[in-house]
């Protein structure tokens, strides 16, 4: 590279040579003898020159044709020996040629050439076809990543199987946080001597130190209900292969005595952080908790959660002091607000307005101008009787206002609150949500990975028959004597006669003494009944559904309606309610095309079948014993091919949500 250099530099030297030659010229004009000496000094000068490059020109020419051969010569050794794999394909896709790499794939008498890209994996071609730049793909249990260049006919193929196993290692071992709490725990030793107390310790105690003990993982007790589990990925995985069993396990060991106690399990993972390891695994916890216990949730650093277990019937933990407070707590909010706005989820049931009419009342208790959100273009016919009996009362009817009109009166000092749902994709008017700094959540479902963002106040309680059981015991503890007219009272008992299908389903002793309360401020069970009362062409339309009905296994049924023919919601709800009425049906799934396009299931269960966490993993949910689901951009054949292999998933795996 210096002689390269110097030839440069010998070439800007010529230029000086011949600016000498002048002034050689112009002192040979005036001393001549002095010129012929510098002549001759000057021509010595120039042949030495001309000598030297002449050589450097040699010598560059040797170094350049040098450096050629070694480069060609490198290029040819890398080429061959390279520790990656070189194709070179025809346009037939067959191997024309290969580097010595690629003999590893066949034995040492073979070669690759004339044999198609399928001799590497079948779908190869299909990738270089669908110009793919990478495909992956596997060779004897090695993992191989293809670089493909079409334009050239040319793949190189590098084998990642240790990066592979590295990065699977690396994810395995990420550290994951669990917070396993015992369900009900408080509640049920409060009854308990102390001896019972410890053998009902020792037995969960000693169940999951074997548990933590089987699968290698940290296990503290840290007070009588709550442990902390510390364990890394792949133990995760080998949990939830099992489904989480150890729920069943330590629901059978305590059945034994007859005490109902079940395990919540929160899990976070993903996170690099531990304290935000922390705060997934409780969240999880909290999660699982509001849907009722005795299942476990599985949160992601990006918010995504898995639910196991939830097979059983939430456990009633509701206690009267509880309702009190949260009544209480209600009317300080109620007092602190200008004014209260409540709003149920889009089209309302007889819950979702007997519920707002409760709460309605809660607010003109205090002396506060309360306001129902409803659309009237979203009504099914029999709450349609219902808002008709309220539209001809003035007292009621100037309170329920549409969507637009709230949001003209809304303010940050409003107080909001949503019953019947938690999920502020299905409230009435979402926008409202933003609006204001304090909002209430009254809900009996199961709580959904969707809720609205930090509630002042929630009160969910999943084993609750209604929204309207719970707005009738709030009112209860309202202070003074709450007024109720009969129209009021009998929109609260409808809402709770609907959702236990007249007290046959999800009814507990507390649902009966609310039903009690309201028939004592004048609720009137006719009345009742004439809002319940059926349409004829509904009627006829329910029976066509059901026709089609099918057993599926293990007494699940399964009805779909006609391709073109579209049913709504309430014919799809009670179609499933009308298959559970059947011998041998123990959950029943109605599938349709709906009046909005979509394609809907109404699932319902006796309880045996939890129908919630089918309809979770076609993107719905509900209650345990009544969950529902809408599709889109799909078929009906489609959709109860979709649930048959779920419901199969289901019932062999057990627990899995």
């Amino acid at each position: 590279m210096n002689d390269v250099k110097n030839l440069i530099v010998n070439k800007n030297v010529w230029l000086l040579y011949g600016l000498a030659g002048i002034l050689t010229g112009i002192v040979i004009y005036y001393q001549w003898i002095i010129g012929i000496i510098l002549t001759i000094v000057l021509a010595l000068i120039i042949f030495l020159s001309f000598r030297t490059e002449e050589r450097l020109k040699k010598k560059t020419e040797q170094y350049i044709s040098t450096l050629s051969y070694r480069v060609k010569k490198v290029g040819e050794e890398a080429l061959l020996e390279m520790p990656f794999g070189i194709i070179l394909f025809n346009d037939e896709y067959q191997i024309e040629w290969a580097n010595p790499y690629m003999n590893d794939f066949v034995g040492s008498d073979e070669t690759l050439i004339g044999e198609t890209l399928t001799v590497l994996s079948e779908d190869l071609i299909s990738a270089v076809k669908d110009d793919s730049e990478e495909f992956w793909f596997q060779i004897d249990g090695r993992q191989y990543q293809s670089i493909i260049k079409r334009e050239e006919r040319l793949i190189y193929l590098f084998d990642r199987t240790e990066q592979m196993e590295l990065e699977n290692r690396y994810q395995n071992e990420e550290t994951v946080l669990a917070v396993i709490f015992l369900d009900n725990y408080e509640e049920l030793t409060q009854a308990m001597d102390d001896t019972l107390k410890s053998q009902m310790n020792s037995k969960v105690t000693s169940l999951l130190n074997e548990w933590s003990n089987d699968y290698g993982f940290y296990l503290k007790r840290t007070s009588q209900e709550r442990f902390l589990a510390v364990m890394n990925k792949e133990i995760l995985d080998q949990l939830e292969s099992t489904k989480f069993e150890i729920l069943d396990e330590v629901r059978e060991l305590i059945s034994d005595q007859n005490v109902p106690l079940t395990l919540s399990i929160g899990i976070g993972k993903g996170a690099s952080d531990l304290p935000e390891l922390g705060e997934l695994a409780q969240s999880s916890l909290d999660l699982a908790l509001g849907r009722g216990g005795d299942q476990v949730a599985i949160k992601n650093e990006h918010g995504k959660v898995k639910f196991y277990g939830g097979k059983t019937n939430p456990m009633e933990k509701r206690t009267r002091v509880r309702a009190r407070v949260i009544s209480h707590a209600l009317r300080e909010l109620v007092n602190a607000s200008e004014k209260v706005i409540i709003m149920g989820h889009q089209s309302p049931d007889m819950d979702s307005i007997g519920a707002s009419v409760g709460v309605l009342k809660m607010a003109q208790q205090n002396e506060k101008d309360g306001f129902v959100v409803f659309d009237p273009d979203g009504v099914n016919t029999g709450v349609q009787k219902l808002m008709d009996e309220i539209e001809d009362d003035e007292s009621l009817s100037n309170w329920f206002i549409t969507p637009d009109q709230a949001m003209d009166i809304v303010t940050k000092n409003t107080l909001v609150v949503v019953v019947d749902t938690h999920k502020p994709s299905m409230v009435m008017e979402e926008r409202l949500l933003t609006k204001t700094e304090h909002v209430v959540v009254i809900d009996h479902h199961r709580r959904a990975e969707e809720f609205v963002e930090d509630p002042t106040l929630v009160y969910m309680e999943p084993y609750a028959s209604s929204t309207a059981e719970l707005v009738t015991e709030l009112l209860q503890y309202q202070d003074g004597r709450v007024k109720l007219s009969t129209l009021e009272s009998s929109a609260l008992l409808a809402g709770i006669i609907v959702d236990t299908k007249s007290f046959t389903l999800r009814t507990g002793s507390r649902t009966f003494d609310a039903a009690s309360y309201l028939r004592s401020k004048g609720a009137d069970t006719v009345f009742v009944q004439k809002m319940l009362k059926e349409d004829l062409d509904l009627y006829v339309k329910r029976s066509e559904l059901i026709k089609s009905a099918t057993l599926y296994e293990e007494g699940v049924a399964i009805a779909k309606g006609k391709e073109g023919d579209t049913y709504g919601a309430i014919v799809l709800a009670q179609a499933a309610d009308t298959l559970l009425t059947m011998d041998g049906v123990k959950a029943s799934f109605v599938i349709s095309e709906r009046t909005d396009g979509r394609i809907g299931i109404s699932a319902r269960s006796l309880g045996e079948v939890n129908v919630q966490v089918i309809m979770e993993k076609m993107n719905g949910g509900g209650h345990l014993t009544n969950a529902a689901t809408q599709l889109e951009d799909t078929t009906i054949d489609q959709v109860e091919e979709q649930l048959r292999e779920i419901i199969d998933e289901y019932l062999q795996g057990g627990d899995s949500s």
